[in-house]
């Protein structure tokens, strides 16, 4: 505990997991997608609209991704659009066990 009455709690590394929200991976993925999505056009110097010009994606789902309002985006519509802007994708899954105080929950 420190002097101000606050402590100090180190987070898992995703924030939906760390919140208890559902499907924490889920939402982390999407959320990393998006945001290559987002450095991509960035890099670019692309707008939305030139983003929708490039790739024949609609510019509202471009900036729903910029906002970030992903609900409505499913991992593999996210990974299309990276395609059609970025060619080739290596995806990799890293699956570790959970430990065991996580498992007695």
């Amino acid at each position: 505990m420190r002097d101000d009455g606050l402590e100090l709690v180190h987070g898992s590394g995703n924030v939906d997991r760390d919140l208890k929200r559902p499907h924490p991976d889920l939402e982390q993925a999407r959320a990393l997608m998006a945001a290559q999505i987002v450095r991509t056009l960035d890099a670019r110097g692309l707008t939305i609209r030139d983003g929708e010009a490039a790739t024949g994606v609609a510019h509202s789902e471009f900036s729903r991704i910029r906002n970030p309002r992903l609900r409505r985006f499913t991992l593999d519509r996210l990974m299309t659009i990276l395609e059609k802007r970025d060619g080739d994708l290596e995806v990799r899954l890293v699956v570790q066990p959970r430990r065991a105080e996580a498992c007695a929950t």
